[in-house]
């Protein structure tokens, strides 16, 4: 697979039908020359599945011919005007890689040709005084078919501008009043694919109306707020998932969130949701994210351990130390990466993903679901006596292990409390807002803990193969030791970070 492209581009489209002309920009500041170049003639096929599921999400898969860079092109959404493109040599059929990519969006729906587009295009490059390329000006007569029955064939001029390489954002800003001046104005069409879908549907008459049902009674119902949380949390796991396959930085780490998001969801609205439908959901993101955990945790363990190796003062590094937590940390991720990729690419997965869809077509809900965000309240305050349980005990059990234990268990209702009160924030505005913000204190001091606790375990395995081959251990001693005076510098700590985060007047606030 080719290289991943970054595009930030604007479309325009011309006040009144007529042939593509691009204005003259050679007065845009900055532009010292305008270059054009020789007209071209683009064929491009699109493709998706039967119902759409990649123009849906924005996402575009094209065969194209002709041009500078011919081949499959697969562009994915970054921002409004931002779009990766990869792309793949010309191949007859879609390509395994890029199919690959998109298949939390398609599962096991085919990808066939929707959109023949043909366009005959223009370019100018404005140049800067060193002959570097500032932007790229272009005009297109498009023409569209669609390849199924009915389809009709649509006609239109559209214009656009795409940022160089290494050109300032800002430089688009400067350009448009030029274009404006034109006769230009933004393209309402965010790209080709949707301009042509619209223009190449059956005739209206044929079209499936479809109506916006008001929200009950003007505001939304308990039910209304917690559907609208768990959809985008379901849809963080489908983006996610194109993240992951592409190994964009965090993304695994976002994609389990997503996971936990959604489990912690059905648990926290279970009278708004029947949980005899959500529960066995609930079983399979906890797979899920134990899966994706794998990786995410070797993350966090291996920086944690190499920035732990920086601090500590040469003369005390003894023996080959950083070189062997490379080789364990690559070997970790070597193989976890496979796995995860297997994992996505399983059925066990995919039917996770329909299931989740089934759920939002159809949402089990109880009668809660119509109350008003009251309900909201009452669900957050339950997760949070499930904290203060928690908290209580482990600030009571003896330090070692058992406490070890009770203080994950402690921090893992804490993330339940921060994640019930973000999904709250719609409903109950700023107090759940601050809430969170408290209950992640909490969180964020006990994960430190558990790093802490796991960060032991992977020194002692550490030194273990080290002595086995003969090396010294002492560093890796000298680390657990520091780990554990941490440890117990957080306990210290969490009394006073809990006396804070569970103010009464915080609840209070919740039911205002």
């Amino acid at each position: 697979m080719a290289d991943t492209v970054r595009e930030v581009e604007r479309k325009y489209e011309a006040d009144s039908e007529g042939p593509a002309r691009l204005p003259d920009l050679s007065q845009v500041a900055g532009v010292a020359t305008v270059a054009a170049q020789e007209p071209a003639e683009l064929d491009a096929v699109y493709y998706d599945t039967a119902d759409r599921r990649l123009a849906a999400a924005g996402i575009t898969l094209r065969r194209r011919t002709g041009g500078t860079d011919a081949g499959w092109h697969l562009k994915l959404p970054v921002a409004p005007g931002t779009r990766d493109e990869i792309r793949a040599p010309l191949s007859p059929d879609v390509p395994r890689a890029l199919a690959a990519l998109v298949r939390s969006r398609t599962r096991h729906a085919r990808l066939t040709p929707l959109v023949r587009i043909v366009s005959r295009r223009e370019v100018h490059l404005l140049l800067d005084e060193q002959g570097g390329v500032l932007a790229e000006a272009s005009a297109d007569e498009v023409t569209a078919d669609r390849l199924a029955d009915g389809g009709r064939t649509a006609h239109w001029t559209e214009f656009e501008l795409e940022l160089g390489k290494d050109t300032d954002p800002g430089f688009l800003d400067t350009v448009e009043p030029h274009l404006r001046a034109a006769g230009l104005r933004p393209s309402k069409a965010p790209s080709k694919l949707s301009r042509a879908l619209t223009g190449t549907d059956p005739e209206p008459a044929t079209r499936e109306k479809r109506k916006r049902r008001p929200a009950k009674g003007g505001k939304p119902t308990a039910g209304e707020h917690v559907l609208a949380y768990v959809r985008a949390q379901a849809e963080a796991v489908v983006t996610g998932d194109l993240d992951v396959r592409r190994d964009v930085e965090d993304s695994v780490h976002q994609m389990r969130v997503a996971t936990r998001r959604l489990r912690s969801a059905f648990r926290t609205f279970g009278k708004v949701l029947d949980r005899d439908v959500t529960d066995p959901i609930g079983a399979e993101l906890k797979w899920l994210a134990g899966e994706l955990g794998v990786d995410r945790d070797r993350e966090v363990l291996s920086a944690r351990l190499r920035e732990r190796v920086d601090e500590v003062p040469d003369t005390l590094v003894l023996g080959p130390v950083r070189a062997r937590l490379r080789r364990w940390a690559a070997a970790r991720h070597a193989g976890a990466r496979k796995r995860l990729v297997s994992v996505l690419d399983s059925e066990r997965y995919l039917a996770l993903l329909d299931t989740l869809d089934a759920l939002l077509a159809d949402p089990p809900l109880l009668p809660a679901a119509d109350a008003p965000r009251g309900t909201i309240a009452k669900a957050v305050l339950r997760d949070y006596r499930r904290l203060a349980r928690r908290v209580e005990h482990a600030l009571a059990t003896e330090a070692g292990p058992g406490r070890d234990t009770a203080l994950h268990e402690a921090r893992k209702a804490a993330k339940r409390v921060r994640y019930a009160a973000e999904a709250a924030k719609p409903a109950l505005g700023k107090p759940a807002k601050r809430f969170a913000r408290r209950m992640k204190s909490v969180q964020s001091l006990l994960g430190e803990h558990q790093d802490s606790v796991m960060a032991r375990e992977a020194l002692r395995a550490l030194a273990i193969q080290a002595h086995a081959a003969g090396e010294s251990t002492y560093t890796l001693g000298l680390l657990h030791g520091r780990e554990e005076a941490l440890a117990a510098a957080y306990e210290r700590e969490l009394p006073d970070v809990w006396r804070k985060a569970s103010a009464k007047r915080h609840r209070a606030a919740l039911r205002t």
